[in-house]
C-alpha cells in the first residue's frame, strides 16, 4: 500500500466518526451522513491528488463541503421532480402523446443528417448510450477536446433544426 493511502487510512481510522458529526449536523441524517463520508475517503483513496498529513484534514472538511452541496443539490432535484410528478395526472396517456414522442425522435434524427458522419457518431453516443465525453473519446479513439468541439457543435445544429421545426 502507498504512503498516501496509509496515511489516508490513519485518518479515517482516527477522524471518521468526528467527520461523521459534522456531515450529520449539516445535513440532519445520520444514515446519509455515513455514506457521504465513506464517499469521500473512497474519492480520497482513489485520487490523486497530492496528499500530506498538513493537507489532509483541509482537504477532508473542503471535500466534505463540497460533497454536503452535491448532496442538498440532488434532493431539491429530486423534491422539484417528486412535486411535478405528484402535480401532473399521466393517467391520460394517450395516442397522440406517444406518437408525438415518435415525432421528436424522427425530428432529432432529421436534424442530426446536416451533421457530418463524425459528429453524428459523438452525438448519439452521448445522447443514445448515455456516455460522458472522456468515454465517447476512448470509445472512438479521437482527443477529448474534439469529440467535445463536435458535441458542441452537433447541439447547436440540432438545437437549430428543432426550433425551426416548430
Amino acid at each position: 500500500m502507498s504512503d498516501t493511502r496509509q496515511l489516508i487510512s490513519y485518518y479515517y481510522c482516527l477522524h471518521r466518526d468526528e467527520i461523521v458529526d459534522f456531515v450529520a449536523l449539516r445535513i440532519k441524517d445520520e444514515d446519509e451522513a455515513k455514506d457521504i463520508v465513506q464517499d469521500l475517503f473512497l474519492r480520497l483513496i482513489n485520487g490523486h491528488q497530492l496528499t500530506t498529513i498538513q493537507t489532509l484534514p483541509g482537504l477532508v472538511y473542503t471535500m466534505a463541503r463540497h460533497l454536503i452541496a452535491d448532496y442538498y443539490r440532488h434532493r431539491h432535484t429530486y423534491e422539484a421532480y417528486e412535486y411535478y410528478v405528484r402535480r401532473s395526472d399521466h393517467t391520460d396517456e394517450t395516442v397522440e402523446s406517444v406518437f408525438s414522442a415518435r415525432q421528436i425522435m424522427e425530428r432529432l434524427e432529421r436534424s442530426l443528417a446536416y451533421l457530418p458522419e463524425d459528429c453524428r457518431k459523438a452525438y448519439r453516443l452521448h445522447i443514445y448510450d448515455g456516455m460522458r465525453v472522456s468515454e465517447i473519446s476512448k470509445e472512438l479513439g479521437e482527443d477529448y477536446k474534439r469529440i467535445e468541439n463536435r458535441l458542441g457543435l452537433a447541439r447547436k445544429v440540432v438545437r437549430h433544426q428543432l426550433k425551426a421545426c416548430v
